[in-house]
């Protein structure tokens, strides 16, 4: 793509907002607009989380900190397949939800999205990806999101698709 794309922490001093929104969208374009009033440049925020059906959609948009602050990545991951414990493969339906927003100087705001429809695994597979990819299986692929390669994932990930959705916005 015809952009140079730097990072946030390039900007001594710059800090992203606290994630306060009541949807990824919100979320995304908050992250966007400070973004773009730190550097006075195009910029890009995102919002992700995972939903699974048979919890109501959580943890959704607590997704990354899903349990409290106590845990990391395997602690979350347990703490999902503990909720899920004695629930159907069949209902254990879930996905991956990027948003991803665009702000800057003299240009309209844009949103794109990306989803990832897969089911919550019974046990975690796979030493690839982080967070809760060990426990994404993604029939597609008869795999975990743990367990593909990382250009596979670029593929078919919710981010993959929503950075992927935003690429046809800036070029067309």
């Amino acid at each position: 793509m015809p952009f140079q794309v730097r990072l946030l922490a390039d900007y001594p001093g710059a800090r992203l907002p606290e994630e306060t929104g009541q949807t990824y969208a919100e979320n995304a374009l908050a992250k966007a607009r400070a973004a773009a009033g730190f550097t006075g440049e195009l910029s890009l925020g995102d919002d992700s989380g995972l939903e699974v059906d048979a919890l109501g959609g959580e943890p959704g948009l607590y997704t990354a900190r899903f349990g409290g602050a106590g845990l990391d990545d395997r602690g979350r991951s347990a703490l999902l397949l503990d909720r899920l414990r004695g629930v159907e493969l069949a209902q254990r339906t879930a996905r991956f939800r990027c948003v991803v927003a665009l702000a800057g100087p003299g240009r309209a705001e844009q949103v794109v999205e990306g989803v990832a429809e897969g089911v919550i695994a019974t046990a975690p597979r796979g030493s690839g990806g982080f967070g809760y990819d060990p426990v994404f299986f993604y029939p597609p692929l008869g795999r975990t999101f743990a367990e593909i390669s990382d250009e596979e994932k670029a593929r078919v990930s919710h981010r993959g698709r929503a950075l992927a959705a935003l690429r046809r916005l800036l070029i067309g």
